[in-house]
């Protein structure tokens, strides 16, 4: 079963690498980081993981879509340098067209959180959100640790 569930993992990765596109090169390691991370963690039956598989990359697709799109367009409040050099109107544009996002964001999850659970157990669905959320605590200690701490005084 083992076996199976590593072929998997290997007609996978190729899908993913090239889903992340020409410029992908971090993205496209984290993403193999994270589905080996995922096949460890869900341990999933082989009925399972050829269920789950499709259902994730079509997640995992769906959600680049969407941050490339936000990216491209640059709508992002953060990213502005000055505020003051906007009126009103661009402010609060600025502002909903990121409320939008984070709701097509949310619409996504919530569509796919559906597929997962009407055709996978719902304790395999717990463990894949318990999972993913494992997975970016560890790459963000991993980050901090690698990060150089600045000299104190």
């Amino acid at each position: 079963m083992k076996n199976l569930i590593f072929t998997l993992l290997l007609a996978v990765v190729p899908f993913l690498a090239i889903a992340q596109g020409p410029h992908g090169g971090n993205g496209e390691k984290m993403e193999a980081r994270k589905v080996a991370w995922l096949t460890t963690k869900l341990d999933l039956s082989a009925e399972d993981a050829k269920i789950f598989w499709p259902i994730y990359n079509d997640y995992v697709r769906d959600l680049s879509a969407l941050r490339k799109e936000r990216s491209q367009k640059m709508i992002s409040f953060r990213k502005l340098k000055e505020i003051e050099d906007l009126d009103d109107e661009e402010i609060q544009t600025l502002i909903l067209n990121d409320f939008n996002f984070r709701q097509r964001d949310l619409n996504i999850e919530r569509r796919y959180y559906n597929k997962f659970k009407s055709n996978l157990p719902i304790k395999t669905v717990g463990k894949f959100y318990r999972a993913q959320e494992a997975f970016k605590k560890e790459i963000l200690q991993q980050y901090r640790a690698a990060r150089p701490t600045p000299p104190t005084n």
